[in-house]
């Protein structure tokens, strides 16, 4: 049996391949929506794609189920109590699909979505009756479980869904032996869970000792628990999950038509007209000059999530890259949906070089400048800086610079009015990727001058700077 995992970092997401030599067949599970390393992956191992399972509707990124259709023809599997508009063969408990030596047997574990499911694989060269391993989707990961929380815009309680958690963990997956490998769908830093460690798989027996969900307590105990001090979910993420049960076009479709090259005039009439102006280029680049309006959110950093977080999903997108970065800047909008691009702008910022009305800076200025300016006039509030901290509050509950406000970015459009127009405006976040997307927000909405902390409350401390509510 070849078992591999593909991790994609800036989504923490994790996807399979199992494959049989001896009959050359594989499958796929919960592949991402470009499906090129699958398919390398399996051509260098002379293996033939005909089966792509979904552990459940993610909510979180487009899947590469229909690719794999399409493409190769391959049969969709889906949990029994999922519904879709394309054609899938539903498993549940009992369910086995097997080619060669592989067998890939379906449980039922209902909790982080009604329709979720871990599949049991069995290497019958090894052994018949103790499984590999559990490719457990969102129900477990390494050091946590999956949230419940994230289908309530869809209907369904938290409550609810985290008791059918309980009994999904106790009733079926620890009933597999503690030797059995466990893969999960996500990595460090998903926002499917909240205390997810680094490791990108376990055991059984090693869940069981360690994972702070899994200790003894009631199901009461454990709704509680889980669904407690979670991260805020993206807007997106109910969006991922209806389209996800979508017939959707396919993304090499989808990005034949998107990498259009425009014009200047073409973009500014795109612009003028409601068109979303994203900047992917890095923050440093972008603060030097960028075009008036337009938003950024580096490729650097977690792209997509911001993209899906901060964009309007109702307007065209219009990008604006370094030469030779449009497809990736494209593609990794597709990987979440969002597959309105009308264009880029050919020749990237160069094409401003003859217009530079058309252009704006930001200033990022270091954190002993930054002190200073929040130093001076300090009797005068009309000029002095108005502190914007744009992290989450978890974040802030731990340390901040001294005299801001807490903005986080996720609600910065909303709340822009709360913030004076004629007042200048001082901006950080931990390591200045954030910054940046805020401080284009904030340049769109018409505030005049806006500067960042270079390098966030990193550099802050760094500096020797003090913060203040440090949580002891």
């Amino acid at each position: 049996m070849i078992l591999q995992q593909f991790y994609l970092g800036c989504l923490a997401h994790a996807s399979y391949l199992v494959g049989d030599e001896e009959t050359r067949v594989a499958a796929v599970v919960d592949p991402q929506r470009d499906i090129d390393r699958y398919v390398a992956f399996a051509s260098e191992h002379h293996l033939e794609i005909k089966h792509v399972f979904l552990t459940h509707l993610h909510a979180d990124f487009v899947a590469g189920h229909l690719e794999f259709r399409n493409r190769f023809g391959a049969t969709i599997y889906l949990g029994k109590s999922a519904k879709a508009e394309y054609a899938f063969v539903p498993v549940g408990d009992g369910d086995v699909v097997q080619f060669g030596k592989v067998r890939i047997a379906v449980l039922e574990t209902p909790g982080h979505t009604v329709e979720s499911i871990s599949l049991v694989v069995y290497d019958l060269a090894a052994s018949e009756t103790v499984p590999q391993g559990v490719l457990t989707g969102d129900t477990l990961f390494v050091g946590d479980v999956g949230r419940p929380d994230l289908r309530v815009a869809l209907g369904w309680s938290a409550t609810d869904l985290g008791g059918m958690l309980y009994d999904s963990l106790h009733k079926k997956v620890l009933t597999l032996p503690d030797t059995a490998a466990v893969y999960p769908a996500h990595g460090a830093g998903s926002l499917c869970g909240k205390a997810i460690r680094q490791e990108r798989t376990s055991t059984i027996g090693m869940e069981r000792q360690t994972n702070y969900a899994l200790q003894p307590m009631t199901k009461a105990a454990f709704v509680d628990l889980v669904s407690a001090e979670q991260m805020e979910a993206p807007d997106y993420f109910t969006y991922d999950a209806v389209l996800n049960t979508k017939e959707l076009p396919s993304l090499t479709e989808t990005l034949t038509h998107e990498l259009t090259p425009l014009s200047l005039d073409r973009v500014l009439d795109l612009q003028h007209a409601g068109a979303e102006i994203l900047d992917t280029r890095d923050p440093t680049d972008f603060a030097a000059a960028h075009l008036t309006g337009s938003v950024n959110i580096g490729l650097g950093g977690q792209y997509a999530t911001w993209a899906g977080t901060i964009l309007r999903r109702d307007r065209p997108i219009v990008i604006v890259t370094d030469p030779g970065r449009e497809r990736e800047s494209a593609l990794r909008l597709g990987r979440i949906g969002l597959d309105k691009v009308a264009g880029y702008l050919e020749g990237g910022l160069v094409s401003l070089d003859a217009h530079a009305g058309l252009t704006r800076s930001t200033q990022r200025v270091s954190a002993a400048v930054a002190a200073e300016r929040l130093r001076q006039d300090r009797d005068r509030v009309s000029v002095l800086p108005l502190l914007i901290d744009v992290r989450t509050p978890p974040e802030v509950s731990k340390k901040v610079v001294p005299g801001g406000i807490n903005i986080p970015l996720a609600h910065l459009v909303e709340r822009v009015g709360e913030i004076p127009a004629n007042r200048p405006v001082l901006v950080y976040c931990a390591g200045g990727y954030r910054s940046s997307i805020a401080s284009s927000l904030l340049q769109r909405a018409g505030i005049g001058d806006v500067s960042e902390i270079a390098g966030g409350i990193t550099a802050w401390e760094a500096a020797g700077l003090p913060v203040v509510g440090v949580r002891s």
